[in-house]
């Protein structure tokens, strides 16, 4: 017997499950706010020496500003001033003539900057002066949020398999309000950047309790469904972040109103159920049968007929893992699991590595930062609707691998189009863009299902942990065009296929029922939903 039969009697799909989805998209809005937020508040505006204190009197007190700029700054070539140079002394005669100031003696800024506040009052950047020496630093606290991330990964894990989905569900709400809070209050950039860092261990527990606790309460065929429009949530979260940012100038401002509805989240909390295929696979069955009764009854279900069905499928499940405690050790103890997790970190890396090198070195339209990045967002709600058909058309494993494929494509005609044809650029790039958030949705529903239930956490904070690697090495591999201009697009269009390859060898998972145990993975079953009612009894 599996949990599906169960399912069947209580409704696997009805108001029940579509309450879980609407409880838990206030939380996945705020994910991609806090992901993508560097965009906005560590933006370097426009800046130039500080020459207020130069010499105040004589010539220089009857120059206009623009005239006391042209003697004290040099110019790029496009005109601008520059940003971390000042001439060593006011040059007076560049007023007549300014062709000739190539060769005159700069100094770094002496007494730091001014910036153009028109786009945003206030910025990392401007805070802090992150900018010419420092500039890097802007980038770093990226790093650091998606180490939390990483790190937070392996913590809720290991804690959301062993406590239970709704517990840690809670932790990470209140961990990520209250340190998100509190970055938007840091004196210091060391504080700010502690403060990011937790913030991302924990918004970490949302992304993987999220997915997990909706697919876990849904049957079979509409998995995908929830998995699919469940993830809409984020592209919401995505094309809010560019009005929340054009609406609020000031960094920490903005910090605060992409914190703010998980306020929200906590106070409705208490309405989510726990998995009550956790609850069973360890053995809980008091609890597993309240909810299953609650789910039974928003349904408008008959309860479940006897507890009888209830106890024998809690000892089928518990039989073998009596006492034992899973860890990450047990996705390499056994040759299967060892085989998929290998399997699922190589796509994972690629999935995350190709979506976030895309994003980072799409060139703008043309257009202000805010209407690109609403674009962007808009553009992955296509995309995930296509998924959500071709899913249960052509099925996960070539979804997977499709998606990958197509967008390593893309990446190689745009290694070839010439920058002259600026709009085939654009709509290629913006196909790819598509298409690698169309396998981020398929990896993320293809995951819960390959991992058994004991274990699932532990694999998706395994996988969520590989992923936020291709994260931060996505930055670095753009780095590269220093060596060769085109050699990160190159390695990026690589990674995608091989990634896209290697989804061949994972097995199909479309109208399979979820694993429960590791002996599920291991041993060859039938576990296609054709079978229900051989299982029946």
């Amino acid at each position: 017997m599996k949990f599906e039969s169960i399912l069947e009697e209580i409704d696997g799909f009805g108001p029940f499950q579509i309450a879980i989805i609407v409880l838990l998209c206030t939380p996945r809005i705020v994910l991609p706010c806090h992901f993508l937020l560097n965009n906005f508040i560590a933006a370097v505006p426009p800046h130039h020496c500080d020459i207020s204190t130069l010499d105040n009197g004589g010539h220089f007190r009857n120059l206009t500003q623009a005239q006391r700029l042209t003697v004290s700054i040099p110019v790029r070539e496009n005109g601008d001033p520059k940003s971390c140079e000042m001439f060593a002394e006011p040059q007076f005669q560049l007023l007549s003539n300014s062709s000739d100031s190539n060769d005159l003696q700069t100094v770094q800024c002496q007494s730091g900057w001014v910036y153009d506040n028109s786009t945003f009052t206030s910025t990392l950047a401007t805070e802090w002066d992150l900018v010419c020496d420092r500039k890097s630093l802007t980038k770093t606290t990226g790093t650091i949020f998606f180490s939390g991330v990483m790190m937070g990964a392996i913590a809720f894990g290991f804690l959301c398999d062993k406590y239970g989905r709704k517990n840690t569900l809670l932790a990470s709400y209140i961990m990520a309000m209250v340190f998100g809070f509190s970055s938007a209050f840091a004196n210091s950039y060391i504080l700010f950047a502690v403060l990011r860092f937790l913030t991302g261990f924990g918004l970490t527990g949302i992304t993987i309790n999220s997915i997990v606790l909706s697919i876990e309460w849904v049957d079979v065929g509409h998995r995908s469904f929830i998995g699919v429009i469940g993830s809409l949530a984020w592209s919401a979260g995505n094309m809010l972040l560019a009005g929340f940012a054009f609406l609020v100038n000031d960094w920490r401002t903005l910090i605060m109103t992409v914190t703010a509805p998980l306020g929200f989240a906590v106070l409705t909390w208490w309405l989510i159920p726990e998995s009550a295929r956790w609850l069973l696979a360890n053995g809980k069955m008091e609890k597993a049968q309240y909810y299953l009764d609650r789910c039974a009854k928003f349904n408008k279900r008959q309860k479940l007929s006897s507890k009888l069905k209830l106890e024998t499928l809690s000892n089928i499940q518990i039989l073998e893992n009596q006492d034992k405690n899973y860890s990450y050790l047990d996705l390499l103890k056994t040759p299967k699991m060892r085989q998929l997790t290998l399997l699922t970190g190589i796509v994972w890396y690629g999935v995350a590595s190709t979506y976030y090198g895309i994003s980072l070195n799409i060139s703008g339209f043309g257009l202000n930062m805010y209407l690109t990045h609403f674009i962007y967002a808009a553009i992955e709600v296509p995309a995930k609707l296509m998924v959500y058909f071709l899913l249960n058309i052509i099925g996960r494993k070539k979804c997977q691998a499709g998606t990958l494929l197509l967008t390593g494509t893309c990446i190689a005609i745009n290694i070839f189009v010439p920058k002259d044809l600026w709009h085939v650029r654009a709509t290629v790039a913006i196909l790819g863009k598509g298409l690698s958030e169309a396998s981020f949705t398929t990896i993320f529903l293809y995951t819960t299902e390959l991992y058994p239930t004991v274990v699932r956490q532990n694999g998706l904070g395994y996988t969520s942990f590989i992923s936020r690697v291709g994260v931060s090495v996505a930055p670095l591999i753009l780095l590269l065009e220093d060596v060769w201009t085109l050699l990160p697009q190159v390695i990026i269009c690589t990674v995608a296929i091989i990634s896209g390859l290697v989804s061949f060898l994972l097995p199909e998972t479309l109208n399979v029922r979820l694993p429960e145990t590791i002996d599920d993975i291991e041993k060859p079953r039938r576990n296609h939903v054709s079978s229900h009612s051989l299982e029946s009894s």
